[in-house]
């Protein structure tokens, strides 16, 4: 009681102290950066991470991408190459005339080399920079090739895509943000007993969403998906709090004349609350900590601080700003629209034995179509982003036009002999899907020794360790075709220089598939451990933890294998982040009617009276959270155009809305059934004795 009292008196100090709090808070939102690359999350040991660092430590290369021409002539190509290789940045752009003179015809060239950068009406333009995919001075560089390059020119490639998705995605965020305010104060209007209350928790949760955010600058950068979703899940998972704390005042105010008094004791009563259901919360997202892909650990860290920042926000903040403006606020007061729930809650109890049957029935079904579904994720990027983006344009013509859907770089030893060379390259460009190999090799014969080519065009490809080649693929990222094609140049490659690398967005997606694959099931294992335990320890049981969490998982289930049943496909990294958000966010209304079940059995209640009883009280709590977490999703869902967002978003909507139902409609006929076990297996409940009626209210059931 001694910090409720505190909290109590120092209102006044500590709103003082929070608003001060939100300058550093803006300018650490400000200060940190935001990764758009998917695949800068990856492990640092991979051959693929590797490879790029010595690209970019060897030849300066980091990014890379096409740029297709049309309708210019060659000396109009040639001077726009000149532009383009002047933009900060850009280390080197390579055309036909960075190997031979205009006044050279290219159809000199060899006819498959000639024909795979060349159309009728268009050629393509090689450039590298000298700053990594997704680097902030790459994303300014593509902005500037676009402005020189016009209508008439394309840019494909991963650093184009990144430049897409950052525009994109700053457009959107403060109108997700602005959506998931909205809907979730007009649910808490409608669900709550109060029009002023809902505003009041949104102010406090509002600072405590921006502390979340501008403290993240310690980390110095987060995913796109982190900043998208952090604001709108932090609102989410930690509006409960403010609820309780709400519910309690008022109870507390109706036995305690002076309203400060009231309100510490409901912050005794709400912090030992919201610290319980905080901690499955927090659990489910430090089990995203366990990805070997960091994105995981990139999300994880940022909600587990906002979940903390919310609990202590709920017990300092809220409070303040409940005494300061309580007049306006029981004067703001009204009838909640929550129908009492005794009778209905009657009938679940009665037909108990329906639910427990539809739970079997679901159970096969729901997780064959979650294993389905779960190998049904999609990895290309450009899938999630709407397809009259630059980007997405100028792939679907170097498709069209010349056949390249992805292009892949290998490096090999500078000092290995031609002739292995160019048997390697002959190998490799029998490989199913490839177009050609380009390198020094392929530039000139057998017979004709490298000197013959300008020193430029020799230090474009070879440095002192490397030798540079590029690789273009019919294939498209992510697919099998690619993949097989991959361990098929892969191979190649070995087999000549054990020490080369293959590296390219199609390997690093590639080895992303591999990642996430094992990060699915480390991640489901920790999060279903880390609850198990944590509900044992709450409810001092062996038994509960094992029912609530089958309840919840599956919810999961249902969840995440409807898409296999529906025919789409969700973004790759949906199934781990939601699989343990829902299990962790929701466990929680299964925990809450748990533990009223346990009180009542020990007051001497039987158990279909203590199973009702749980079930009445706890639906109010179950349908505002559930509600809650809905309309603070489902609109951003709605209204995304980053489907990876987008996706999220739905399935978090919908997550809560069947979690909500069959913690209302499967749990209490769990309990029923299960009543016997968890008796004897929960902690001082082994002196209760079995029975199946009610002993006071035997009238409501036949």
């Amino acid at each position: 009681m001694k910090f409720s009292k505190a909290v109590v008196k120092g209102r006044f100090l500590i709103l003082i102290v929070a608003l001060l709090l939100m300058i550093p808070s803006v300018f650490g939102y400000i200060g940190t950066r935001v990764n758009y690359d998917m695949l800068n999350y990856l492990p640092e040991d991979m051959e693929t991470v590797q490879g790029q660092k010595e690209l970019l430590n060897e030849f300066g290369k980091g990014a890379f991408s096409f740029v297709i021409v049309e309708d210019m002539t060659p000396l109009q190509v040639s001077k726009l190459k000149e532009s383009i290789a002047q933009v900060d940045h850009v280390e080197s752009v390579i055309w036909y005339d960075s190997l031979a003179s205009l006044s050279v015809p290219m159809e000199m060239l060899p006819k498959s080399l000639y024909d795979a950068f060349n159309t009728d009406h268009s050629t393509i333009l090689a450039v590298f920079f000298n700053t990594s995919t997704s680097a902030d001075e790459t994303m300014q560089a593509i902005g500037e090739i676009r402005k020189i390059a016009d209508k008439q020119c394309f840019v494909s490639g991963m650093s184009a895509l990144v430049t897409d998705l950052k525009n994109l995605c700053e457009e959107e965020e403060p109108i997700y943000v602005a959506i998931a305010v909205v809907l979730a104060l007009l649910a808490m209007m409608l669900l709550l007993d109060s029009f002023l209350a809902p505003v009041v928790f949104l102010l406090s949760i509002g600072m405590m969403i921006l502390l979340n955010l501008g403290s993240n600058v310690i980390f110095g950068e987060i995913s796109y998906i982190t900043k998208a979703l952090s604001a709108v899940l932090q609102l989410a998972v930690t509006m409960d709090y403010s609820i309780f704390l709400w519910h309690s005042y008022n109870e507390q105010r109706e036995k305690y004349p002076d309203n400060k008094e009231a309100m510490a004791v409901a912050i005794h009563e709400t912090l030992s609350s919201v610290v319980g259901s905080s901690i499955t919360t927090i659990a489910g997202f430090v089990a995203l900590c366990f990805m070997s892909f960091t994105m995981g650990r990139d999300l994880g860290l940022v909600m587990a601080k906002g979940v903390l920042l919310g609990v202590i926000g709920c017990v300092t903040v809220l409070p303040s700003l409940i005494l300061i403006l309580d007049k306006p606020l029981q004067k703001s007061r009204h009838r909640s629209l929550i129908p009492g729930g005794s009778a209905f809650s009657k009938g679940i109890i009665k037909i108990f034995p329906v639910f427990l049957l539809i739970f079997a029935i679901l159970l096969v079904p729901s997780f064959y179509g979650y294993k389905k579904a779960s190998n049904e994720v999609y990895y290309d990027i450009s899938v999630s982003i709407p397809q009259d983006m630059p980007n997405v344009v100028a792939n679907k013509k170097l498709k069209e036009d010349f056949g390249i859907a992805t292009q892949h770089m290998i490096l090999t030893d500078a000092t290995m002999d031609p002739n292995e060379t160019r048997a390697m390259i002959h190998e490799m460009e029998k490989v199913d899907g490839v177009n050609y190999v380009l390198s020094l090799e392929s530039l000139v014969g057998a017979d004709v020794p490298e000197d013959v080519l300008p020193d430029s065009a020799r230090e474009l490809l070879k440095g002192e360790k490397w030798e540079l080649m590029l690789i273009n693929s019919q294939y498209g990222i992510a697919t099998d075709e690619v993949n097989t094609q991959i361990d098929r140049l892969n191979s190649i490659l070995k087999k000549y220089d054990p020490k080369g690398l293959l590296i390219g967005e199609g390997p690093c997606t590639k080895d992303l598939i591999e990642t996430t694959d094992t990060d699915f099931r480390v991640v489901n294992l920790v999060s279903v451990l880390l609850v198990f335990l944590i509900i044992a320890c709450v409810t001092k049981s062996l038994s509960l933890p094992f029912i609530l969490i089958s309840v919840i998982e599956l919810a999961i289930f249902i969840n995440l294998g409807l898409p296999h049943y529906m025919g789409s496909s969700m973004p790759f990294i949906a199934p781990i982040c939601i699989s343990t958000i829902q299990l962790g966010a929701t466990v929680d209304y299964a925990i809450l009617m748990t533990t009223r079940y346990k009180e009542e059995r020990m007051n001497g209640l039987e158990r279909n009276e203590a199973v009702w009883t749980a079930l009445k009280t706890s639906i109010p709590s179950v349908l505002v959270s559930g509600t809650g977490l809905f309309a603070a999703t489902f609109g951003v869902a709605v209204y995304s155009d980053v489907d990876m967002i987008s996706s999220m978003c739905f399935l978090l909507a919908r997550g809560a809305v069947i979690s909500m139902l069959l913690v209302i409609f499967i749990l209490p006929a769990m309990l029923m059934l299960f009543d016997r076990l968890i008796c004897h297996t929960t902690i001082g409940m082994k002196q209760i004795k079995m029975g199946k009626t009610f002993t006071k209210r035997k009238e409501f059931f036949v």
